[in-house]
């Protein structure tokens, strides 16, 4: 009986880890469409408004949550000082101290370092050709990751259950302590 009961709770623990495997990569291709978002607003802002970098940022920092809220609020506070630093160089630090906790890959942080790049640009047609570009890149790799997301997600599952009829296996396999 204790052998039964231990099987069926190794099989729900094996089972319910991949399934929270493939819920982690769901919630990161939200994270990538949540960044495109914010592209997508900073874009805007640009073209509607014009403001200078600092305003855009704290108003677009006003209309999204953390963590990417206080990185924006972050970055304007230092465009607003600026001392000796560029633009490019501003973003690229704020976003390795305020972003690096949020779990992105090397390839979605080097985007989002390269976006900041095409702002400190100063003429506006060639910032808004850059970022369009930038953006198309950035539908690229969520297209990407979409694709991969339910192929992931299905081996995630088969693994989670199939490692834990291993383990049970070795339950049943191995002797008992009363032998």
């Amino acid at each position: 009986m204790q052998k039964l009961i231990g099987s069926i709770l190794v099989l729900t623990a094996t089972a319910g880890a991949g399934y929270l495997y493939g819920e982690g990569l769901k919630d990161y291709l939200r994270q990538m469409e949540y960044l495109r978002y914010i592209a997508g607003m900073i874009r805007g802002q640009l073209e509607y408004t014009g403001a200078p970098l600092q305003e855009l940022l704290m108003d677009v920092s006003a209309k999204i949550k953390e963590p990417y809220k206080s990185w924006l609020e972050h970055t304007a506070r230092r465009t607003a000082k600026r001392t000796d630093a560029d633009f490019t160089e501003i973003w690229k630090g704020c976003v390795e101290k305020d972003l690096g906790a949020a779990g992105l890959k090397k390839e979605h942080r080097e985007w989002i370092r390269d976006f900041g790049a095409f702002l400190g640009q100063g003429d506006r047609e060639t910032m808004g050709r850059s970022i369009e570009l930038s953006m198309k890149q950035m539908d690229l790799m969520i297209r990407q990751q979409r694709g991969e997301l339910a192929g992931k997600r299905k081996i995630g599952n088969w693994l989670g259950v199939m490692s834990g009829l291993f383990l049970i296996c070795l339950l049943y396999t191995s002797p008992s302590p009363r032998d």
